[in-house]
């Protein structure tokens, strides 16, 4: 016995309250944009070398966030 899905999802969302849709419709396009074939990942990771560029960071900010991340550490 073959079930159809696209026939179950559909009913599922004709059970979804229509003030609530907008989301389910976000929901359903990022998945479908994951899920389609030939849209294969390059496995590369994208640099993010300069974004910090020009900024300024005091010393202490970076004590603080030490502190808040590894709070079992003395510092």
């Amino acid at each position: 016995m073959q079930v159809d899905y696209k026939k179950k999802i559909l009913q599922e969302i004709e059970e979804i309250p229509y003030n609530k849709l907008a989301n389910v419709y976000k929901i359903i396009h990022v998945l479908t944009g994951e899920l389609k074939e030939g849209d294969k990942k390059t496995g590369r990771r994208i640099s993010l070398k300069g974004i910090w560029k020009g900024s300024q960071i005091d010393e202490s900010l970076f004590s603080e966030a030490k502190k808040t991340l590894f709070p079992y550490e003395r510092h």
